[in-house]
C-alpha cells in the first residue's frame, strides 16, 4: 500500500535545483554578491518593453493560440531562414513555449517511452537530467573533460555509451555551465553519429548570440541528415535580457513539433500574450542592443578569468561563449559544495557547485558574470581575501 500523500515513483530521485537552493538561501542574507544565477543584469531593450505595454493597453490579454501568436512564429521562422538557411513552416514547425526549459521538457515528454535512454552532456544544464526522469527516461552522462575544452568527443566519450535503449541526445552549445563552444568539426561528428544510430537530438542553442573572440555558432540542424531529426531550442531570456517574460521556442520537423504541441496544449495551454508581442518586437526590432550586451559581457569575462587565473588554487579555462566561467578548484582539497559554502560564509559570494551540473562537475564551481563589472570586482576581492586565509 502506498500512502495517499506519497510522491510518484519517478520523483523520488529528484532533488531541488542546486542553483535555486542557493538563490533561496541567500535571499535574506545581507551584503551578498550573487554570481550564481545566470540572469543578465540588463533591462530588456526599450522597444521590447514598449511592445508589451502596447499589447496590454490594446487588450491583447486573452488566451493566445497554443502554438504561439502568428507574428512571432513568422518572425522565428524568418530568423532561421536568414541566419542559417533553414526553412521552417511557421504554421506547424514552430512552437512558442514557456522558456527554453519547457521546450526541452516537451521534446522529452513527446519522445520517450519508459526506460528510453538520453545522452546528455555532463557537466550540463541542471534541468536536463530531471526533465528526462520526469518523462520516464534514463539520463546517460557524456563526460566532458577540461583537457578537451569541455567538448563532446564522439570517439572517446560517446560511442561506448550507446545501447539498444538509446533514443535521443541533448547537445548544448554555447554551453552552460562551461562556456565551451562546439565548432563545425565537432558538430559534424555529432551529426554523423546521430544519423548513423538513428537518434533524435534536442539542440539547446539558447546562448547562440553570446560569443567571443573568434568563436562562431552554427545550428546543428544545418548538417546533413539533421534537419529531420533535430529539435532546435532557443529563447529570448539571455539574448534580450527577457528572463521574466518566459518566452522560448522550438523549431523542427512537423512530426516532432506536432507531438510537442499536443503535450503543451494540455499542460500550459499557451504562453502569455503580451510577452509574445514583446518577443516579436525583439526579433523584428534593432539588434544593436544584443551586440552592446555581448560587448559588456566580454569585458566582464576578461576581468573574471584574468583574476581567477592569478589566484593560487584556481585553474580556469577561458570561456568562448555564454556568460559563465567554470574553474577547477580541486587543489583546495574540498568538494565543490563545501567550497561554495565556504565562499558564501566567509566571502559573502554566491557560486554554484559543479556537481549541480552532473557528477563530472565535481571539483569545479560556476561563476556567472552576468552581473555588474563593479560587483564582480568586489566579489573577486572578497574571494582573494578568503582563499589567502585558506592557504
Amino acid at each position: 500500500m502506498h500512502g495517499k500523500n506519497e510522491k510518484a515513483q519517478r520523483l523520488r530521485n529528484l532533488k531541488t535545483s542546486g542553483i535555486r537552493r542557493l538563490f533561496a538561501l541567500t535571499k535574506h542574507m545581507p551584503d551578498v554578491i550573487n554570481l550564481g544565477i545566470g540572469e543578465p543584469d540588463f533591462s530588456p531593450p526599450r522597444h521590447v518593453l514598449e511592445a508589451a505595454i502596447v499589447a496590454i493597453r490594446g487588450g491583447k490579454t486573452h488566451y493566445a493560440p497554443s502554438n504561439g501568436i502568428e507574428p512571432l512564429r513568422i518572425a522565428i521562422a524568418e530568423k532561421y531562414k536568414k541566419k542559417y538557411g533553414l526553412a521552417y513552416d511557421p504554421t506547424d514547425e514552430v512552437l512558442v513555449t514557456v522558456g527554453a526549459t519547457e521546450a526541452v521538457s516537451l521534446g522529452l515528454l513527446s519522445l520517450l517511452n519508459p526506460g528510453d535512454e538520453v545522452l546528455i552532456p555532463d557537466p550540463g544544464f541542471v534541468c536536463y537530467r530531471p526533465a528526462i526522469t520526469i518523462a520516464g527516461g534514463s539520463p546517460v552522462s557524456i563526460p566532458l573533460r577540461e583537457e578537451d575544452d569541455f567538448g563532446v568527443d564522439i570517439d572517446k566519450a560517446v560511442t561506448s555509451l550507446l545501447t539498444k535503449k538509446s533514443r535521443a541526445m541533448i547537445v548544448n552549445s554555447p554551453s552552460n555551465p562551461t562556456g565551451a563552444v562546439l565548432g563545425d568539426s565537432d558538430l559534424s561528428k555529432i551529426a554523423k553519429f546521430v544519423v548513423e544510430n538513428d537518434l533524435i537530438v534536442i539542440s539547446d542553442e539558447v546562448y547562440e548570440e553570446i560569443l567571443y573572440d573568434d568563436a562562431s555558432h552554427n545550428c546543428l540542424a544545418t548538417f546533413p541528415g539533421m534537419r529531420e531529426r533535430t529539435i532546435v531550442v532557443s529563447s529570448f531570456s539571455k539574448t534580450y535580457a527577457m528572463t521574466g517574460f518566459r518566452v522560448g521556442y522550438a523549431v523542427g520537423p512537423r512530426e516532432l513539433i506536432s507531438n510537442m504541441l499536443l503535450v503543451h496544449q494540455f499542460t500550459l495551454a499557451c504562453v502569455d500574450g503580451p510577452a509574445q508581442y514583446a518577443a516579436t518586437a525583439a526579433l523584428n526590432g534593432p539588434q544593436a542592443c544584443v551586440s552592446q550586451m555581448v560587448s559588456e559581457f566580454n569585458r566582464r569575462r576578461k576581468l573574471i578569468w584574468k583574476r581567477l587565473c592569478e589566484f593560487d588554487g584556481f585553474n580556469c579555462s577561458l570561456p568562448r561563449g555564454a556568460f559563465y566561467v567554470f574553474p577547477d578548484i580541486r587543489p583546495f582539497g574540498k568538494t565543490s559544495a563545501a567550497f561554495t559554502e565556504l565562499l558564501l560564509e566567509k566571502a559573502r559570494v554566491v557560486a554554484t557547485p559543479g556537481e549541480a551540473f552532473g557528477q563530472h562537475g565535481q571539483g569545479f564551481i560556476r561563476f556567472s558574470y552576468a552581473t555588474s563589472y563593479e560587483k564582480i570586482i568586489e566579489a573577486l576581492d572578497r574571494i582573494e581575501t578568503c582563499i589567502k586565509k585558506l592557504t
